[in-house]
C-alpha cells in the first residue's frame, strides 16, 4: 500500500486534503467559541466576524500527513517541522494577541535558526552572481536569513484577498514538487504535494464558504512563505552542485525562483520603495498592495484572485522557459513584465476613476 502510494504520491496530496476537509469544521467551530476571529476595520472589506486561525487546520493536515508518509526519509524533516511549528505559533499568537513588529520578527528569526542553523537547510552558492559562487559560513547564514525574512513576509503581505496567497501556495507547491519529482527528490516532493491537499481545502473555505468562512491569519501566511523558502533554498543547493540530472539542471537557478514568486516578492519591493518615496516607513500598513488596484478597478475578490494566479502562470512559465538563461536577461524580463502589468492596472484605475466621475 505504502508502495503504491509512493508511486502515485498526489493520492498523498489526497490524503492531506481530506485530513484537512474533516478537520476544518472543528477549527471554525473553536475559533468562533474562543472569538479568534476579525472584526470588520478599515483595512478590510468583509462584514461581520470571521475567524483567522486557517493556517492552524493548513498545519495539522500538512505535518500529520507528512509525518505518516515521509517523516524518516527526508534527512532535514525533524528539524524543518520544528520550524514550520515555530512558525505557526508566531504567527498565531499574532493572530490572537497582534505582535509587535519587532516582536514578530524575532519569532520568525528564532523559526529560521531551526532552519538553517539546525536543520542546515540554506544557501551556500550563489551560482555566479554578482561573481560569487561557493560562500563562506558567515555570507551564507546572512545572505539565508535575509531572503528567508523576504519571502515569509512577501507572502504574508499579498494574503488581502479571498483565496490569493492559498492559491499561490498552491501553484508554488505544485511547481517545486514537480520539480523535485522529476529530479528524484521523492521525499521533498511529497512535502510540497501534502501541503497542496491542505492548501486546497482552506481554498475552497475562504473563497466559497459562507457562514463557515475562515481567513488564512499569519498562522497560515508565516507557513506558507516557511516552506516556500525551504523549497527556494533546496532548488538551489541542487542546482549549485549538480545533484540533478543534466537535462534538468538550471544556470539561472537564483533568478528562476525570484521568477516563480515574483508576484509577492516584487509587489514588496514596489510598495516598500514607494513608501520610502513618499517619506513614510516601508513597514507602514496602507492598500497599495497589488491586489489592493485591482480591486480599485472595480474587480471583486475573486476576480482579482484570478487575475494574479493567472499572471503567476505567466511568471512560471517565463522561469520555465528562461531557466538557462542569462540571470540579468531574466531578470530584467521578469521585472519589465511585471511593471507593464502595475502601470495596466493604474491606468484602468485612472479610466475607471474618469467614469466614476462623470456618472456624478
Amino acid at each position: 500500500m505504502i508502495q503504491f502510494l509512493y508511486s502515485h504520491p498526489f493520492l498523498i496530496g489526497l490524503i492531506s486534503f481530506v485530513i484537512g476537509l474533516i478537520s476544518m469544521p472543528l477549527v471554525v467551530e473553536i475559533a468562533r467559541k474562543k472569538h479568534f476571529v476579525v472584526r470588520p476595520n478599515k483595512r478590510t472589506c468583509h462584514s461581520g466576524e470571521i475567524p483567522n486561525i486557517g493556517g492552524v487546520n493548513i498545519c495539522f493536515s500538512f505535518l500529520l500527513t507528512f509525518m505518516l508518509f515521509e517523516l524518516n526519509s527526508l534527512q532535514e524533516s525533524q528539524y524543518l517541522l520544528i520550524g514550520v511549528f515555530v512558525i505557526v505559533i508566531v504567527g498565531l499568537v499574532d493572530d490572537i494577541l497582534v505582535l509587535s513588529p519587532l516582536s514578530k520578527l524575532i519569532g520568525e528569526i528564532f523559526a529560521g535558526v531551526v532552519l538553517i542553523g539546525f536543520a542546515d537547510i540554506r544557501i551556500s552558492h550563489l551560482h555566479g552572481l554578482f561573481g560569487v559562487t561557493e560562500m563562506g559560513i558567515l555570507a551564507s547564514y546572512g545572505i539565508s536569513f535575509f531572503l528567508l525574512l523576504a519571502i515569509i513576509n512577501a507572502l504574508n503581505l499579498i494574503d488581502g484577498v479571498d483565496g490569493l496567497a492559498s492559491g499561490l501556495g498552491i501553484l508554488y507547491c505544485a511547481s517545486f514538487a514537480t520539480y523535485f519529482l522529476l529530479t528524484g527528490e521523492t521525499a521533498w516532493a511529497i512535502l510540497g504535494i501534502c501541503l497542496i491537499g491542505s492548501l486546497a481545502v482552506f481554498f475552497i473555505y475562504n473563497v466559497f464558504g459562507k457562514k463557515q468562512k475562515i481567513f488564512l491569519g499569519d498562522s497560515g501566511s508565516l507557513l506558507l512563505g516557511y516552506v516556500m523558502t525551504a523549497f527556494v533554498f533546496r532548488v538551489m543547493e541542487m542546482n549549485a552542485y549538480h545533484l540533478v540530472p543534466d537535462s534538468l539542471h538550471m544556470n539561472a537557478t537564483p533568478m528562476v525562483a525570484l521568477a516563480i514568486l515574483t508576484i509577492p516578492m516584487f509587489d514588496m519591493a514596489r510598495v516598500s520603495l514607494t513608501r520610502i518615496l513618499h517619506g513614510t516607513s516601508p513597514f507602514q500598513a496602507d492598500r497599495n498592495h497589488i491586489h489592493h488596484l485591482l480591486l480599485q478597478t472595480g474587480l471583486n475578490h475573486l476576480q482579482t484572485t484570478c487575475v494574479l494566479l493567472s499572471m503567476s502562470l505567466v511568471f512560471i512559465g517565463l522561469a520555465i522557459v528562461g531557466r538557462n538563461w542569462n540571470m540579468w536577461l531574466l531578470l530584467g524580463i521578469n521585472a519589465t513584465i511585471f511593471t507593464l502589468f502595475v502601470i495596466c492596472i493604474k491606468l484602468r484605475i485612472k479610466h475607471q476613476t474618469a467614469i466614476d466621475n462623470d456618472k456624478h
